[in-house]
């Protein structure tokens, strides 16, 4: 079986030290996996992004670093480290780093 977990257990921790920018580039880290959602750390250059796309499954994405543009279904929601927004199942949604940022990801499946 492979690795559960891919973050420390039973043990506080910082979300946003467990992945690291890199130089022009978007990081991702998953940190847990199941089979009804996962648990993703991504670290966004100043000027990366993610083109529009939708997911079948509702998304929490919570700000851990820095400053972000969620665009969901066509509106600019502008985040900060400390603030959350939820992404629903099949809205067209896309990311720009405004600042470099890191967040987390929660995949809901069911």
């Amino acid at each position: 079986m492979a690795e559960e977990y891919n973050a420390p257990v039973a043990e506080a921790f910082e979300l946003k030290d467990q992945v690291q920018y890199g130089d022009g580039a978007v990081v991702s880290r998953t940190i847990l996996k199941r089979p009804n959602g996962t648990l993703t750390l991504f670290a966004f250059d100043l000027g990366q992004e993610l083109s529009e796309h939708t997911a079948p499954f509702d998304a929490v994405v919570q700000i851990l670093d820095g400053e972000a543009d969620l665009i969901i279904g066509g509106k600019t929601v502008h985040t900060i480290a400390g603030q959350t927004a939820i992404m629903p199942a099949n809205i067209p949604h896309a990311v720009k780093a405004v600042k470099r940022f890191k967040m987390l990801l929660i995949m809901l499946r069911s």
